[in-house]
């Protein structure tokens, strides 16, 4: 039973490109037509029926137990990139499984309790991702790490490059001059807070959830001899007493959850001086709301969600902000996850003595899976340049770049 509805299901998604795939009982099944060509094989029986059950959670633990295999004479990582984004391509055309769509249905009405994170749960959130091994992030980040999308003006520029245009881009928009006191809400390793302070003369408070991101951070900002104007905190945003002249915070919005989201803003402008600015980057998705991957949700964010454009400016209007400007990074992050992925495989040694094989082939596929979802997926980056006045800001972006 269950293999014929696998078969079925795959026939309604995979219409371009082909799929031919291996089943335990040695059967081998062709979907589609066309390029890309893609052969995998399943040789667990009960595999077939957990994807059936849940296709996202399935198939990644299927990938991750080696159950699921995507065969061919290319790399690990290549081969996986290719499975997926042919998958994901046929779903972005609306080649679908009603099922599918009944999955989604569910799992918005169990939506608000799955993203209720108040302070106690979003620090245990934080510590399931963010307080791994920092050799961990040694391998695929760069020296700052920015754990972030970064801003890619040309093709032929470093990661690091890449990164700190990424810092510059935004510090133009919150049109810093020196002394200004400025909140970083998701500080991380500090990156973001040492350039504000070394290049742009701010005083920034940075403030983070993550011991390991926390210990870290204020080791850099010592190092660096900045303790008088950089103020680590290992507090919630919410604990955080103004007010400054800016917000800043990237890459920490998807960790609010929606139920969360009048909250933040209404913090937001609670903490920002009448005439100042705050700069909000995130990811976003450019479909309407929907749920998080349930791979995602189990393994490595709990908690988190990535937000519709029209349910985050939704509650940016309900706190009285305005929307200043609004940018929409659609590529930048497929080129950021790819050069994590490369530098991820090229290290997949040391990843593998510090945790096993199982982790490997789960983050290889956490970062081939979001590559993806914004090669072939719905997923962008948005910056939403907020103010409490409608004059705070220039009426033309020439300032950012002359």
């Amino acid at each position: 039973m269950w293999e014929r509805l696998f078969e079925r299901i795959l026939r309604s998604i995979v219409k371009d490109g082909t799929l031919e795939l291996t089943l335990p009982s040695g059967r081998v099944i062709v979907m589609g037509h066309g390029t890309p060509h893609v052969k995998a094989r399943i040789t667990s029986e009960s595999r077939i029926a957990a994807v059936v059950k849940d296709p996202d959670l399935g198939t990644a633990e299927g990938y991750m137990n080696g159950e699921i295999l995507v065969e061919g004479d290319k790399p690990e990582d290549e081969a996986l990139r290719d499975f997926l984004g042919l998958v994901l391509d046929n779903m972005r055309k609306g080649h679908r499984h009603w099922s599918q769509d009944a999955v989604v249905r569910i799992g918005k009405h169990a939506r608000r309790l799955s993203q209720f994170n108040p302070a106690p749960k979003a620090r245990k959130n934080v510590a399931h991702h963010y307080d791994l091994s920092a050799k961990l992030y040694d391998i695929f980040l760069d020296e700052d790490r920015q754990y972030s999308c970064a801003y890619w003006p040309t093709d032929d520029i470093t990661l690091e490059e890449a990164q700190l245009a990424k810092k510059r881009h935004i510090a133009k928009k919150l049109l810093i001059e020196p002394g200004m006191r400025i909140l970083d809400i998701g500080c991380g390793w500090g990156g973001m807070a040492i350039t504000l302070a070394e290049e742009f003369g701010a005083e920034v408070v940075g403030v983070t959830l993550s011991e390991e991101q926390h210990k870290l951070a204020t080791e850099r900002v010592r190092r660096k001899g900045l303790d008088g104007k950089i103020d680590i905190r290992l507090q919630d945003y919410r604990d955080v007493e103004g007010p400054f002249d800016r917000i800043v915070s990237v890459g920490m919005f998807e960790h609010v959850g929606q139920p969360h989201y009048d909250e933040y803003f209404r913090k937001c402008r609670t903490l920002l001086k009448e005439d100042g600015v705050a700069l909000i980057h995130t990811i976003g998705r450019t479909n309407p709301p929907g749920i998080t991957s349930a791979f995602i949700r189990k393994y490595v964010f709990p908690g988190g969600y990535i937000p519709a454009l029209s349910e985050t400016s939704a509650a940016i209007e309900r706190q009285g902000l305005v929307t200043s400007d609004l940018e929409v990074w659609r590529l930048h992050y497929a080129k950021t996850l790819r050069v994590w992925a490369d530098r991820f495989e090229a290290g997949a040694d040391a990843a593998r003595a510090l945790y096993d094989d199982r982790f490997v082939r789960m983050w290889r596929y956490y970062l081939v899976a979001s590559e993806m979802s914004f090669v072939q997926g719905q997923q962008v980056v948005f910056q939403f340049q907020l103010a409490r006045k409608n004059d705070a800001v220039p009426i033309t972006r020439d300032y950012l770049y002359n």
